[in-house]
């Protein structure tokens, strides 16, 4: 064999590898979900029974007025003994009627409600919280502390739900599951709402099973007194994915973190891309500090925890570098169609036909975690890849069908240049959908926003739209940017009736 088969077998090795690499996100989300079901065997409701700890719940607020008087007013309503409650609202100098507004509920909720005011505030979520948190264990009343937003909704039963869980000494924390609940909802919130089925009540479920958690919700975590204080009395204020660092440590530690999949929290999610760029954006960043704070924790295995796990190894990698081997996959398909053109398309099929078959197992599969949500948003389940990835799936899963069908459509002739041109689109599309869902952010703030940006989301796929995002981050951190903590607007539409 001479030097250039050599070579050109070389860079074909390369490009299949790259090419491959895309399996790896499809195999691990399949495999994550095939879990779920044995959660209705290993679970943790064997240990957990009735138990009604004294809770302090501390609700950091700034500029909360329009949603904060509700917020509490809920919360003492939540089917719970009173006494056994008290609402911490933490106030980081705000500038409008907060303070003002708890202070009445104070008054009308005496002994059950406590405002704390910072005069000197803006330094984030974590150092509001740690106010609050000092001033919770100054005393020994606290057996419990339940960290929220100032916007969410309990259902009634919720923080007892998750408060039974505590009658096993060896947890240490539980999450809720938070469900986007706005009352008007646009297309946006709905593609909210579908991912949360598929990161909640799905997804975590299967690391109920797996014995390690992720992340506690932000909103929505519940630790044991005596978990507070070995994790340091305080929250990691260093990073932007105070949660995930809560949440890491308690296990580290020897704790078992569980998600209550019963206990439901409504939240209200941005409406506009903008909104959900910053969101997800300050999210991403904080996952690539847990990724490098824990380097030595991934793939080794411990007896105090299973963090090291391959499996939760494997899923957290496939969600944290999904735009890279995006990328790569892309580039070793189109290596491999200059290279070798029949192998090209068999490497092709073989990559469409797994995701598409995963996707439809996954979306299946996590629906029925919630068949609530799912029922109200089918459409946006449906359409959740984006209609040229599902174009693409029908391709490789029906490629004669597809060739007559799409050039009858247009009118077009597929001759061997035509058909070329056509693959490379195809094989491109993937990373070029994360470049539409940014033109969709761009669009989001012009006049022809309200319909383009829909369009444009509905084209690429909401997944492309948060790929786009963790792409951002990379940028972001490779630049050494300010760790920003931008506010999520909230005003309150959050609808209370969902029961």
């Amino acid at each position: 064999m001479d030097v250039l088969a050599v070579l050109n077998w070389t860079l074909v090795i390369v490009c299949l590898v790259l090419a491959l690499t895309g399996l790896v996100p499809v195999v691990a989300n399949f495999i994550m979900f095939a879990v779920i079901p044995f959660h209705a065997f290993v679970n943790h409701y064997g240990k957990a029974k009735p138990y009604l700890p004294r809770v302090a719940i501390v609700v950091p607020a700034w500029n909360e007025g329009a949603v904060i008087g509700a917020s509490i007013d809920r919360l003492m309503k939540l089917d719970y003994p009173l006494e056994a409650l008290r609402i911490y609202v933490v106030d980081d100098a705000s500038t409008d009627s907060t303070p003002d507004v708890v202070r009445e509920k104070a008054a009308l909720y005496p002994g059950n409600v406590v405002l704390l005011r910072r005069e000197k505030g803006g330094e984030g979520k974590a150092h509001t919280l740690n106010h609050g948190i000092r001033e919770i264990l100054k005393d020994d009343w606290m057996e419990a502390l339940l960290i929220m937003d100032a916007d969410v909704i309990y259902l009634p039963a919720s923080l007892r739900r998750m408060t039974r869980h505590f009658a096993d000494p060896e947890v240490g924390a539980v999450s809720a599951y938070i469900r986007e609940g706005s009352q008007d909802r646009n297309y946006l919130t709905k593609f909210i709402g579908v991912e949360y089925v598929l990161s909640q009540p799905a997804s975590r479920r299967a690391q109920n099973v797996l014995g390690a958690q992720a992340c506690l919700a932000g909103g929505a975590q519940l630790h044991t007194r005596e978990n507070l204080i070995a994790i340091g009395g305080q929250i990691d204020t260093s990073s932007l994915a105070e949660d995930t660092i809560t949440t890491f440590e308690t296990q580290l530690r020897g704790r078992r973190v569980v998600f209550e999949p019963h206990a439901e929290v409504l939240a209200e999610e941005p409406r506009q891309i903008e909104g959900l760029w910053k969101q997800r954006l300050r999210w991403a960043r904080g996952n690539a500090t847990v990724t490098s704070r824990y380097r030595k924790v991934w793939f080794r295995p411990s007896r105090n925890h299973h963090l090291g796990g391959v499996m939760f190894g494997l899923e957290w990698f496939s969600l944290w570098l999904l735009p890279v081997i995006m990328v790569a996959s892309s580039i070793g398909l189109i290596g491999l169609l200059f290279l070798q053109s029949e192998f090209a398309t068999t490497v092709f099929r073989i990559l469409w036909i797994s995701a598409a078959l995963a996707f439809l197992f996954v979306l299946v599969l996590g629906s029925l975690t919630d068949t609530r949500t799912s029922k109200r948003a089918i459409g946006h389940i449906v359409l959740f890849p984006g209609i040229v990835n599902m174009l693409i799936m029908l391709t490789a899963l029906f490629p004669p069908l597809m060739l007559v069908w799409l050039p009858g459509l247009f009118g077009a002739t597929l001759s061997h240049t035509t058909l070329f041109v056509i693959t490379l689109c195809v094989y491109i599309w993937v990373p070029v959908s994360m470049a539409v869902a940014w033109l969709a952010r761009k669009a989001d703030q012009t006049r022809a926003g309200r319909w383009l940006a829909p369009a444009l989301i509905y084209l690429a796929g909401y997944g492309s739209l948060l790929c786009a995002i963790t792409f951002d981050s990379y940028i972001k951190e490779f630049s050494h940017a300010e760790a920003r903590w931008d506010k999520t607007e909230k005003i309150g539409r959050v609808a209370a009736n969902q029961t």
